[in-house]
């Protein structure tokens, strides 16, 4: 692997779309968050206190499995969502009680051993954006299970995210502002994140 770039972002927030088209532009292989195929992630939507642990220690697992198969590109590669911003998750359980103390230090064991064994991202590139905005394309995208969710947790989710990027030092950190970025639509908005995100790589688009 070449070089690791994340895209983080809460639920909404355009990780995905934005991915897709930095794969294109800048010829990277792309990691799609293991979203669709989770056998979990409806069940813990509407039981997350039965759920909430297996369902972290399955996206810990899936992201770790990610990060070795990136290592064996010649290229560089873009995560949709990595291990790095993972415990956001988990934590935000934990303070909830939907995970015990004892299953929140189980699950930052397994995290920090697995990080001792993963090369760290060379950009981590945090979408930024308000809970309005995040719970309009939530419900635009449809998802039934994500429907089922009330704004609280998305405001809290988004309250951790805040929390959690302004200590991040694992890499470089780029922030940006997404409220008013609709990557679906090419155009002028479009063009300058895709041109910052490049000018902090040092590469040409």
């Amino acid at each position: 692997m070449d070089s690791l770039i994340c895209v983080d972002g809460v639920v909404g927030a355009g990780k995905t779309t934005l991915g897709e088209i930095l794969c294109r532009q800048l010829n990277f292989s792309f990691f799609k968050e293991p979203v669709d195929d989770n056998p979990l992630l409806a069940k813990f939507y509407h039981d997350q206190e039965r759920y909430s642990f297996p369902m972290q220690v399955y996206f810990l697992n899936k992201r770790f499995r990610m990060l070795k198969e990136a290592a064996a590109l010649p290229n560089s590669c873009l995560m949709d969502r990595s291990i790095y911003g993972d415990v956001i998750f988990a934590r935000l359980l934990m303070l909830q009680g939907k995970m015990s103390q004892e299953e929140f230090e189980l699950y930052e064991e397994l995290l920090f051993n697995m990080l001792e064994h993963v090369a760290r991202p060379k950009l981590m590139v945090y979408l930024q954006i308000d809970v309005d905005n995040a719970i309009k394309r939530i419900q635009e995208r449809g998802r039934d299970f994500e429907q089922a969710v009330p704004r609280q947790y998305w405001e809290l989710l988004n309250q951790e995210y805040e929390h959690y990027f302004k200590n991040y030092d694992f890499s470089e950190l780029l922030v940006i502002d997404v409220n008013d970025a609709d990557f679906r639509e090419e155009g002028a908005v479009q063009e300058r994140i895709i041109r910052t995100i490049a000018d902090k790589l040092h590469l040409e688009v």
